[in-house]
């Protein structure tokens, strides 16, 4: 009994949140655990004294101890007093598979359970958010048991937070999420807009490879889980090792793309290739047969490395765009290494430390984008030089042309007096044909008269098709002429102020009143004001609606080149005329100048 209290005093010290804390950040150093070998023992179990001594904490602990098949129990203690904020628990690794939680407050007896963990929905999460959290409800102690199996290695590390610096950290962090995942998409965008305007593959394998990075970051920060397969949580299990042999594969046929490797380092191009082949082996295996092996993602190195090496050998062969290829996946290195050395408790945990991937995701896309940017650049300065050769060569020739220039001059010369005589008989017969050409003018002039003067009276009998009617009312202009004939056939009254002096206005055919300066256009106050199509095409539906109407609405839909809802509702105006009005229009057609058939 002396010992079991010693044992208490020594281990179950709670952790106290003061007044004002924000968060308090526990580790699997900080807190005593038990490793369950055998998965079997349950916490009707854990929860009784004598098992208490059990729980020890182990200073040295790393991620990287996890063994995946093992269940691992965590007893937390832990105090809100009395005049502080409401505070929830929030487990960082939202990749753990099965993590169930037994809480209670020391003014309870029984112990509440919480089942959690990427194998569930994500609807059964207290708070929709991409960790797991609980909320504390009171202030007091507390007592929490918590079990966590996972088939790859867990980050098992809570905080417990107050509510306003969750709320303050998750949307600061989902915005960054925005902008890291927006990038990806305007990035990938754009490439893929380059594809299909220069049809080069690499920019395709590029756009495949950025895609492949941000597939793989939703996969193992909770977004794809939150956003995308909700209500598929057996996908959480495969989506990082699905998305992070995209990447691979991408990053092989992007880098062999766009550093040449078969011309420019074939040993590296058939290296890589036979990576990618034992690559693709691999993933197939994991996927079909033990997806454990998933979890063992130092092997990506392997292919990276071979990558930088190419670069790097391809740089040194003169290929100049190879220098920011190598910055980008000298950033990814560096961000895998911060990884690493964060699972090993190597570098302290912030946020900088914990999104060291995603930032050097970042400057490695940029990187990229300026690599192929800098090779288009390096082509453009390659064609400017040709460009300035081929110049050079022009005016080399230039020179040679104008010294055969000098011998052609001589020798026109000599025939310039035989082409003097030739061109007095050329001028002597275009005299001849010019005063043929007035005649034949004279004629096609007579001639047009008549055809116009025939169509004219075609119009006035009622059968002109559209074709023939456009040689009358060819446009705008012309039936804007004949609308201010009949408008003011007898005087002139402006409709503001009934002045009957006016001057002509600076539009077509438009009056401008002399007393208030208002300026009319023939169409205002008729039945064309406002319409949204040519005019001649109002005035070819007002003929064939005032005569044979020989045309259904479709037909002048197609003759027009109008939509047969303009047609209708403009055959509907022309229907709600009174006989008066209409009588009126066909003067339009009735009384047309034209132009009389002699000299």
């Amino acid at each position: 009994m002396h010992l079991f209290l010693f044992y208490i005093l020594l281990y179950s010290t709670p952790f106290v949140i003061q007044p004002g804390t924000k968060e308090l950040e526990l580790r699997m150093v900080d807190m005593e655990f038990y490793e369950d070998k055998t998965k079997k023992i349950t916490f009707n179990e854990v929860r009784k004294s004598e098992f208490q001594f059990r729980f020890n904490k182990d200073l040295t602990y790393v991620p990287q101890d996890y063994v995946t098949s093992h269940a691992y129990w965590v007893k937390v203690d832990f105090e809100i007093p009395e005049g502080t904020e409401s505070y929830l628990v929030e487990f960082f690794d939202q990749t753990i598979d099965s993590l169930t939680v037994y809480l209670r407050h020391e003014s309870t007896v029984d112990f509440t359970k919480f089942e959690m963990g990427d194998m569930l929905p994500f609807q059964k999460k207290q708070i929709a958010h991409k960790n797991f959290e609980l909320q504390l409800t009171t202030v007091g102690k507390y007592t929490m048991y918590f079990r966590v199996v996972s088939h790859e290695y867990a980050d098992i590390r809570l905080a417990i937070r107050s509510y306003g610096w969750f709320v303050k950290y998750a949307v600061a962090e989902y915005f960054l999420y925005g902008i890291f995942y927006g990038m990806i998409l305007i990035i990938s965008l754009y490439n893929i807009l380059i594809f299909t305007a220069i049809r080069e593959e690499k920019y395709l394998y590029y756009t495949f490879y950025i895609l492949s990075v941000g597939f793989f970051a939703v996969s193992v920060d909770g977004i794809g889980y939150q956003y995308i397969w909700q209500n598929s949580p057996q996908w959480n299990q495969i989506a990082h090792g699905v998305g992070l042999f995209l990447l691979i594969f991408f990053a092989i046929l992007f880098s062999r793309k766009f550093l040449s490797l078969s011309i420019r380092s074939p040993k590296m191009d058939k290296l890589l290739l036979l990576v990618l082949g034992l690559r693709i082996l691999w993933f197939l295996y994991a996927l079909l047969i033990n997806q454990a092996v998933f979890q063992y993602r130092n092997i990506e190195l392997i292919p990276l490395i071979i990558i930088f090496i190419g670069s790097i050998s391809t740089y040194q062969r003169g290929y100049k765009p190879a220098r920011f290829f190598i910055v980008a996946f000298g950033f990814l290195f560096l961000g895998f290494i911060l990884k690493a050395m964060l699972m090993l408790n190597v570098i302290p945990f912030y946020i900088i430390s914990y999104y060291s991937l995603h930032i050097c995701f970042v400057f490695e896309m940029l990187f990229l984008s300026f690599a192929l940017s800098d090779r288009v650049r390096i082509l453009k300065e390659t064609r400017d030089k040709a460009h300035k050769r081929i110049i050079l060569q022009h005016e080399q020739s230039g020179k040679l042309k104008d010294k055969m220039n000098e011998i052609l001059e001589q020798q026109v010369a000599e025939r310039t007096t035989e082409l003097l005589d030739k061109n007095k008989l050329l001028q002597t017969q275009k005299l001849e044909i010019s005063e043929i050409n007035s005649l034949l003018d004279l004629d096609n002039f007579r001639l047009r008269n008549n055809i116009i003067t025939i169509q004219v009276e075609r119009l006035q009998d009622k059968e002109l098709t559209y074709q023939q009617f456009v040689s009358i009312f060819s446009d705008k202009n012309d039936c804007l002429a004949a609308l201010g004939k009949l408008k003011w056939k007898t005087d002139y009254h402006c409709i503001r102020c009934e002045n009957n002096k006016y001057s002509s206005g600076t539009l077509p055919h438009s009056r401008r009143c002399s007393k208030c300066g208002y300026q009319e256009s023939p169409s205002v106050g008729t039945l064309f004001y406002g319409i949204k199509f040519p005019l001649e095409k109002a005035f070819y539906i007002l003929y064939d609606s005032l005569n044979k109407e020989q045309y259904s609405l479709s037909e002048l839909s197609v003759i027009l080149s109008v939509r047969i809802n303009t047609v209708s509702n403009f055959k509907k105006q022309i229907l709600a005329l009174t006989e008066s009005e209409k009588s009126q229009l066909k003067e339009i057609f009735r009384n047309i100048e034209y132009a009389s058939t002699t000299d």
